[in-house]
């Protein structure tokens, strides 16, 4: 299974914003954006003029990022995102947030999306009622996404979903925190990702 497996600091720092990649240290002073709010390497703190061309590639670039898709992978939600009626740019971050490891994270289940992706692998959700180890699983409308009954005696888990329970989860997640449960209400809108991103960069890029 490809992925990234360098220090993940080091892209908030290149993208000059906090992609929260690493839980809960991103919302304390030992975030590395914090202390070093330019971008990793040599001539990290020159000045940078940004071509068109460059701009595009940084949305593209912070976005992938964010959710810890690889190009590969993510130009193949792209492609899905063309084929889908409404925006592409809109369409290709419903994709993104409707992978399982994305509801996970978002349900507060998980501390970042690369410890959602860990636990997903290691079989601790089902969806619908069958168990998947598929981190890139793209729920839909009406599915039940549950953490199994027997992942709920961890004591890890627990401890996961106790630190997690004060963040707010989106509306379109029906989250059942009792019973370890989430519905998937509806596709989130554009409005309800936070993600502080010109997504039409990333279709101006794809286009050319």
């Amino acid at each position: 299974m490809a992925r990234y497996t360098e220090a993940v600091c080091k892209l908030c720092r290149r993208e000059g914003q906090k992609l929260f990649l690493k839980g809960e240290r991103c919302y304390t002073d030992k975030c590395a954006l914090s202390r070093r709010a330019y971008a990793p390497g040599q001539h990290g703190q020159g000045r940078k003029k940004a071509s068109e061309y460059g701009n595009q590639l940084r949305a593209k670039q912070m976005t992938r990022r964010y959710y810890g898709v690889l190009e590969k992978q993510f130009h193949h939600y792209y492609e899905m995102a063309t084929k889908m009626p409404g925006r592409t740019g809109d369409n290709l971050l419903v994709v993104l947030e409707s992978r399982l490891d994305n509801v996970v994270y978002r349900c507060g289940w998980a501390s970042s999306r690369a410890e959602a992706r860990q636990l997903v692998v290691h079989g601790h959700y089902t969806v619908n009622g069958r168990r998947v180890d598929i981190p890139s699983y793209l729920v839909k409308p009406g599915d039940v996404v549950a953490i199994r009954d027997k992942s709920r005696q961890s004591d890890k888990l627990k401890a996961v979903v106790e630190a997690n329970s004060a963040r707010p989860v989106p509306q379109w997640l029906d989250v059942d925190a009792p019973n370890a449960q989430a519905k998937i209400a509806a596709m989130p809108t554009r409005e309800e990702i936070d993600l502080e991103v010109d997504e039409t960069l990333i279709v101006e890029l794809y286009s050319k």
